[in-house]
């Protein structure tokens, strides 16, 4: 005999029942289960506005929020019980909620909807997450720029066009990707405002007409602000693609550091060797150390960037204001946030713990990096750039065709390229001078990458007020 829907938060309306590939299809609570805190928390702020508002007695509100309580006891210990009827995490903690404390658990959704009520558990759980991934950031920029501050006398090769550049610090290049992460954080924060709006007591799309002090919801679950339309507030998700884009662009940050940092462990290069913690070997081959972190760390940025196209897709052609397809939101942030918090954390863990062979670093070192040291030498003694930069390529090609390098051309060599070099320009042929010379700041002298590390040090500590 068929049966009323009576035990779903929109059952009356139908007859008979849900076909159970439907159910199935339907449902959330396998993966929005997480929410269960958030969910609590806008609950037990919502009796309280209820109250407030009349529309339940003193006692009643109490009973409501000892029964929230049990309920997150019971997720807390992992002893709560999801049954087949609970089609999502909402559903789940009011149907336990009668079953605790009977009648006056129908009166907890007195004017709230679930799509207020969704809505407003998301930026609760995702508030928290952000707290969560700007912690892990910053602990792997402090890394960073620690490693940086103890190994700033080590030199090695910049590349440009993956070929050899200029002499550069290995701690410049450390803090190069240190103070891109460093905007990820600042992105972050400015997300985080934008994600910390109430949207409860915004009812389905129209708004509540009961006399709920939203003020007091917003104070009760420490928000900002309050939306201002409750249409958008219900149908809108852009805070979601929000934290996907972030995610997918700090990952791509991560991406390309990890790319260097496996070049730089081959046998080629030699640079840096990771620790066998954040290494794995070869079923078949046993001399291999493969650097699967960083490669995952690689992978991971497509897999982000994939839920953020896949989610903006699926909201282009929404219509206002809720529709199912959003219900794509949540396992999207949820990857996301899993990702991102496992990611910056394998990344700390390697960057803290690789060595690096500075010998092999400095004997990457070849004096053709210092053609453009060559030019300078001409521009201080009153040649143009462009000229100088000509002349330069002239001995570059001098000593190719010599098959020498370019500081084993002899001074008769350099005159005939121009008369104004002399005996000085040996000076041009030592690494730490070149890169001393670029001591403006941002530049990779000593000095220039100290005061780098020390501005760092600074904005890591604002952070942490």
């Amino acid at each position: 005999m068929a049966t009323p829907e009576g035990g779903k938060l929109w059952g009356g309306r139908f007859v008979g029942e849900t076909d159970p590939v439907m159910e199935k299809f339907n449902a959330s609570i396998s993966y929005d289960q997480r929410m269960w805190d958030a969910d609590v928390r806008g609950s037990k702020a919502y009796v309280k506005a209820l109250e407030k508002a009349k529309l339940v007695t003193t006692d009643e509100m109490t009973q409501i929020l000892h029964g929230m309580d049990q309920i997150s006891e019971e997720w807390s210990k992992g002893v709560f019980v999801v049954k087949p009827g609970d089609e999502d995490i909402h559903t789940a903690n009011e149907r336990r909620l009668k079953e605790l404390i009977g009648a006056p658990a129908g009166k907890l959704h007195t004017g709230r909807s679930r799509n207020d009520q969704v809505v407003t558990d998301m930026r609760l759980w995702l508030r928290d997450a952000i707290s969560a991934l700007t912690e892990n950031a910053l602990q792997l920029i402090s890394t960073m720029v620690e490693r940086a501050a103890v190994e700033i006398d080590v030199l090695f090769p910049g590349y440009t066009h993956m070929q050899r550049a200029q002499p550069i610090r290995w701690s410049h290049w450390i803090l190069s990707h240190a103070v891109a992460l460093s905007r990820d954080v600042d992105r972050l924060q400015e997300l985080k405002k934008r994600v910390n709006v109430l949207p409860l007591g915004s009812g389905a799309i129209a708004g509540t007409p009961l006399s709920i002090d939203r003020e007091l919801l917003r104070k009760e679950l420490a928000f900002d602000g309050i939306s201002l339309n409750s249409m958008d507030a219900t149908g809108q998700r852009d805070f979601v693609v929000e934290i996907l884009f972030w995610a997918s662009l700090c990952l791509t940050h991560l991406s390309r550091m990890a790319e260097d940092l496996m070049l730089y462990s081959t046998k080629e290069f030699s640079f840096v060797t990771l620790s066998d913690a954040y290494s794995t070997g070869s079923s078949l081959m046993p001399q291999k150390k493969n650097a699967d972190s960083l490669e995952l760390i690689r992978s991971k940025a497509g897999r982000v960037f994939g839920r953020c196209a896949g989610f903006l897709m699926t909201l282009k052609g929404l219509p206002s204001t809720y529709n199912k397809d959003l219900q794509e939101d949540k396992e999207a942030m949820f990857d996301c946030y899993d990702t991102l918090h496992a990611v910056l954390q394998v990344t700390t863990g390697v960057m803290s713990t690789l060595k690096i062979n500075q010998n092999a670093m400095e004997a990457a070192l070849s004096p053709d990096m210092l053609a453009t040291d060559l030019a300078y030498y001409l521009v201080r003694k009153g040649v143009p750039f462009r000229e100088a930069h000509s002349l330069s390529g002239k001995a570059v090609f001098i000593a190719e065709s010599k098959n020498i390098t370019l500081n084993q051309l002899m001074e008769e060599d350099l005159s005939a390229v121009s008369p104004l070099f002399g005996s000085d320009v040996s000076s041009v042929w030592d690494y730490r001078s070149s890169v001393e010379q670029y001591s403006a700041p941002g530049g990779t002298a000593k000095s220039s990458v100290t005061v780098q590390v020390e501005h760092l040090r600074n904005w890591l500590k604002k952070q942490a007020q």
